[in-house]
């Protein structure tokens, strides 16, 4: 193990998370389907995105597992990266929302919610070889 146990099991979390949320944006929407609502997509385009998304992390995640056992992918830092640009986008328009809503929700479970996009979005960014 070169990297250490902190990274080892970061990159397992991170793909078991993409994997569960690559299975339940295939099954009902999972995460994606309310990130996606949130960008104010709907019908259609919200299906399409839907699907999309969750085979990109569904692949993605299969892909850190298999990298975690020395199978090198060429494509894992695209997939990683695509992902977290779809996570990125999504904090902002969270906070955007929250602004523009006049923060009228619960201050305390929106920062919750809040820092366990970004735990997604560094372990997504930490996985990938490029950051």
């Amino acid at each position: 193990m070169k990297e250490g146990l902190g990274v080892f099991l970061l990159k397992i979390s991170v793909a078991l998370y993409l994997v569960a949320n690559g299975i339940l944006g295939l099954s009902s929407g999972g995460d994606f389907k309310t990130i996606f609502q949130r960008m104010k997509f709907s019908g259609n385009a919200l299906n399409v995105l839907v699907i999309v998304a969750s085979v990109v992390a569904l692949v993605a995640g299969i892909a850190i597992l298999l990298e975690l056992f020395k199978v090198e992918l060429p494509f894992l830092d695209t997939l990683l990266l695509i992902v977290a640009i779809i996570w990125a986008v999504y904090i902002v328009i969270e906070i955007i929302s929250w602004i523009t809503g006049g923060g009228k929700e619960n201050i305390w479970h929106t920062l919750q919610m809040l820092a366990v996009h970004f735990m997604v979005l560094a372990s997504l960014l930490t996985a990938t070889k490029r950051f």
